[in-house]
């Protein structure tokens, strides 16, 4: 088999013209910026209220696992008790907290 060899003229000609064409492909994909804006805004905007209510489920969850675990630890006498019962009390007020915070940055 053999190989044909290809000039040098012609390898940067075609390089020329590939990279041409990419490049008009791309500016005619861009098209009005803004209305993708929009769009992923009004799509985050509908996401929002589910995402706000599954995070304060996650809270009652971590809620009740925490209430539990500080439960079991004053049974059995622990002494860092009031320690497990802020830091599980912290987190879900964290949740709530981060929640809110998101509606209202958000203006949802």
């Amino acid at each position: 088999m053999k190989l044909i060899k290809i000039p040098k003229t012609i390898k940067v000609l075609s390089v020329t013209i590939l990279l041409t064409t990419l490049t008009v492909v791309v500016m005619a994909q861009t098209g009005d910026g803004a209305a993708g804006i929009e769009e992923a805004t009004t799509k985050v905007k509908s996401y929002f209220s589910v995402a706000t209510k599954l995070m304060y489920a996650i809270g009652a969850v971590v809620g009740i696992v925490g209430a539990i675990k500080v439960f079991n630890k004053w049974n059995s006498g622990d002494q860092d008790t009031n320690k497990v019962a802020a830091a599980w009390f912290g987190s879900c007020i964290f949740l709530v907290v981060v929640a809110t915070v998101l509606q209202s940055f958000f203006g949802v």
